[in-house]
C-alpha cells in the first residue's frame, strides 16, 4: 500500500501516528489490496472537518472521518490501462473528535483511532453500510480486521 499521510499540525502522537500506516497496510493485506494501490490520510481539526463536512457533505457538524473515494469502486474504467496503480481515495480523520468517541464508548483512543482508520479505508474500498444487507458485510469485515490486528474492544 502506497500510503500517503499527513498530521501537519501533530495533533496525533508520535505512536499514534506509527499505527495509522501498520493498520492501513494490515488491511490492505486482508483485501488482498494490490501493492502498488495509492491513498491518502490527512489528519485535521475538528474545525476543519467540520468546514469539509459542510462544503462537500451539506451537513455543518464534526465527524470523525470523510472519505473521498477517487474510483468509485468502477474498476471497469482502468481496464487497458496496465502498470498503472490504483488511487482509491482520500481520508481526512479527526483525532479531536475520534478521542470523545472513544471516551462515550469506553475504549482507547488507539481502539477508536483504528476503527475510524478500518471504516474509512473500507469506504474507500467501496463498502458501504447505509443498506441493512450492506452493512451487514462492511461491520463483521471491519470487526474481523480490528481484532486480528489486535484492536478489539
Amino acid at each position: 500500500m502506497d500510503l500517503s499521510f499527513f498530521d501537519e499540525d501533530h495533533l496525533l502522537t508520535d505512536e499514534d501516528a506509527a499505527l495509522v500506516p501498520r493498520l492501513v497496510d494490515f488491511a490492505a493485506e486482508q483485501l488482498h489490496s494490490a501493492p502498488d494501490t495509492e491513498m491518502s490520510i490527512t489528519i485535521v481539526s475538528d474545525e476543519e472537518i467540520r468546514r469539509i463536512n459542510r462544503e462537500y457533505r451539506d451537513t455543518d457538524r464534526v465527524t470523525d472521518v470523510i472519505s473521498f473515494a477517487i474510483e468509485d469502486g468502477d474498476k471497469e474504467q482502468l481496464s487497458g490501462f496496465e502498470g498503472i496503480p490504483e488511487n482509491i481515495g482520500d481520508l481526512f480523520i479527526a483525532p479531536g473528535k475520534v478521542r470523545e468517541q472513544a471516551a462515550d464508548y469506553g475504549h482507547s483512543f488507539q481502539r477508536e483511532l483504528g476503527y475510524t482508520v478500518v471504516h474509512g479505508f473500507l469506504h474507500l474500498n467501496g463498502y458501504d453500510h447505509i443498506q441493512p444487507e450492506d452493512e451487514a458485510v462492511m461491520i463483521p469485515l471491519q470487526e474481523k480486521i480490528l481484532s486480528a490486528f489486535g484492536l478489539e474492544r
